[in-house]
């Protein structure tokens, strides 16, 4: 309940699953309640009791009590719109960015994004080798240069389906434009998801072991690519490595002694020698030596193979490898934890973020537009499309900054070039566009620059229509844009009658905290300064220093410099509960059993040999706390009282209604 009288603070309730209770649809569509000239309906206020109150037993009285913090809390939203706080502009841009955030679920194709999700960890639990030819191609190519890309990768292609051998093509004339093809033959090791781009990824994944997928168009280029192997996913591992480097192209004698030096060390940690010693004085990996040898989480793909393979090989931690040899140098690896492939509901809202990040996500846009295309019969005008093209081809500086499309005959501009819905869009409107909208590939040539930019407005103007009708079409986004509609106009109305007020009428608060005195008073409390004593003696210094009155901090000081730090000391009054050593002392004096003769002193026994000496300078009786003392409890009574003067305002001038045997139909 308390998320409906703190709408800021419960933000993150109103996102949560709602669940509806079946009831006949005359009867949710009846009003349970009436402010004012405002009605809700009873499946409206089902659908916000249950979300506050998902756990509950829905019992009538449960359904009442919630009732009248809902009445509050609306005659509260309909006073700030009689205030016209929701015309304001800073709440229409607050309001706006909300919903920008809140609609994008609704923008999309949710099914198929649920499906890539779970393609996507699928996926995780393999990985897979490949090698690939590729052709660079640009993005933003013409349609020629396009085609000749890729008939030159569909050649080596079909000389490598005719017997070709791989390596052989990669590295021949005109051959594989990757220039790690001339050292690996086009070998890019073993990868999972998400470590290629989503075209070459699904092309690995759909290939089996020794075929050739179909070429693949990337933002690199055309590739194709030869499935080499597939295994089980690793997981991934936490390790530590010494490291003895060594440079390409070293002698024989250096090499030699690189070796022998890794094998010494190997030597030394089988004979019981400490890892993190020996890496922090040997290792000559700079990064990571003063750390005992200690590396980040790792996966597939992170490390050389060699480097993969032999950390991977360890099967328990603590487990050290044999020395390896990598580009980089001799090595040993010690496993300090691994762990295995997450499960798909561990790794779900991860990949949500990582699918909705990736170009994987346009899969999703490009299917959710189709089905609005659909939806809201939508067409457009081919033959003006065509002529754009002719006029657009013409002018020659066209599509460049400051050259708009121009020459566009009057009767054409007029036209209706496209329909959504009820709605339609002209030419004049597409020309326009075309005149502010930046054109990155303004080379690529009219026909290419017209089909890009009518696509992207298209699709623009598609999404805007279905946003524009999102609370008609889904009564749960209707529901949420409305409690964040009151719930910003809540907080800014409270704050200024309620919250702020009580902080800055300094007249009221003193006022009402005169007539309330009674409710704000400090309990039995003890003065006191306790003395943590490691010592007799340290014991006995401390009741001198009290009986000749002399400073207590200025002694703790002076005592333990000159002894050692034998003596702690805590000075104040405290209430029950404040202190433990203080609890014991107002426990004595409510049994009558504290010494009267002063100055009085208690004493108990602390942790191990401790002594805890308490000097009791008072026991005072309860009194009232001083409006300084009580500020932060006085504020928040003051506050409930100011919102209940002006609750009861706010009904005394509203006529409110309640269909209490239409509310009770919702109790179990």
């Amino acid at each position: 309940m308390n998320n409906l009288l703190n709408p800021k603070a419960g933000v993150a309730c109103l996102l949560l699953a709602v669940v509806f209770t079946a009831a006949p649809s005359n009867a949710q569509d009846e009003a349970v309640l009436t402010v004012g000239e405002e009605s809700v309906s009873l499946a409206d206020f089902e659908h916000i009791f249950l979300k506050n109150n998902r756990d509950s037993l829905i019992t009538q009285a449960a359904l009442d009590e919630y009732m009248e913090l809902f009445v509050n809390f609306k005659l509260k939203v309909q006073a700030a719109e009689a205030l016209g706080m929701d015309t304001i502009s800073t709440f229409q841009k607050e309001l706006a960015g909300y919903r920008t955030q809140l609609a994008r679920p609704y923008l999309t194709n949710n099914e198929l994004l649920d499906e890539l999700v779970r393609q996507a960890w699928e996926r995780k639990q393999e990985e897979v080798r490949a090698r690939h030819i590729l052709v660079s191609c640009s993005a933003q190519a013409n349609a020629a240069d396009t085609l000749k890309a890729w008939k030159r990768a569909d050649a080596m292609r079909t000389r490598i389906l005719n017997g070709e051998d791989f390596n052989a093509v990669a590295l021949s004339k005109a051959g594989s434009d990757d220039p790690s093809a001339r050292d690996n033959g086009g070998d890019l090791g073993w990868f999972s998801a998400f470590q290629m781009v989503y075209p070459f990824e699904e092309a690995a994944y759909t290939t089996a072991v020794g075929e050739l997928s179909p070429i693949v168009r990337t933002r690199y280029g055309y590739h194709f690519l030869e499935v080499t192997g597939r295994r089980d996913a690793r997981g991934e591992i936490h390790a530590a490595h010494i490291m003895i480097r060594t440079k390409e192209g070293a002698d024989d004698a250096t090499m030699k002694a690189a070796e022998e030096r890794i094998n010494s060390i190997h030597d030394l940690l089988v004979n019981g020698g400490r890892w993190e010693e020996l890496a922090m004085k040997m290792s000559q990996d700079a990064s990571t030596a003063s750390k005992g040898g200690e590396l980040p989480w790792f996966g597939t793909g992170k490390m050389v193979e060699e480097f993969e393979n032999a950390a991977f090989g360890l099967n328990e931690d603590g487990q050290i490898s044999a020395p390896f040899k990598t580009s980089y140098g001799w090595h040993i690896v010690k496993r300090l934890e691994y762990r295995a492939p997450a499960s798909f509901e561990a790794s779900k809202r991860e990949l949500q973020k990582k699918v909705s990040r990736d170009s994987r996500s346009e899969l999703t846009r490009a299917s959710f537009l189709k089905n609005l295309k659909v939806e809201y019969n939508f067409t457009f005008n081919g033959n003006v499309i065509k002529s754009l093209k002719r006029i657009a081809a013409k002018q020659d500086s066209v599509f460049f900054p400051g050259h708009p499309l121009a020459n566009v005959p009057s009767k054409t501009i007029a036209s209706t070039l496209m329909t959504i819905g009820d709605e339609s869009a002209s030419v004049a409107d597409f020309v326009n566009y075309l005149n502010i909208v930046k054109i990155r590939n303004a080379e690529s040539g009219a026909n290419a620059i017209i089909d890009e930019q009518f696509a992207s407005w298209s699709d623009k103007l598609l999404l805007d229509y279905e946003d524009a009708r999102l609370e008609a079409k889904h009564d749960d986004f209707r529901l949420l844009m409305e409690e964040y509609h009151d719930g910003i106009l809540l907080f800014e109305l409270t704050d200024e009658k309620v919250w702020s007020k009580a902080v800055k009428d300094t007249a009221g608060l003193e006022a009402y905290h005169a007539v309330h005195v009674g409710d704000f008073m400090w309990e039995t409390r003890a003065e006191v300064d306790i003395f943590s004593c490691a010592n007799e003696k340290a014991v006995n210094a401390a009741r001198k220093a009290v009986k000749k009155g002399k400073d207590l901090m200025e002694f703790q000081r002076d005592y333990n410099a000159e002894n050692g730090n034998f003596i702690t000391l805590t000075s104040g009054r405290f209430s029950k509960g404040d202190n433990t050593w203080s609890d014991k002392v107002l426990a004595d004096a409510a049994a009558s059993t504290l010494s009267e003769k002063a100055p009085v002193f208690a004493t108990y026994e602390g942790g191990g040999e401790e002594t805890v000496l308490v000097h009791v300078g008072d026991i005072r009786s309860p009194e009232p706390k001083t409006l300084a003392e009580a500020r932060g409890q006085v504020i928040a009574a003051y506050q409930d009282h100011l919102e209940a003067q002006w609750i009861e305002a706010l009904r005394a001038g509203t006529s409110l209604s309640v269909n209490k045997a239409l509310l009770h139909s919702l109790a179990n």
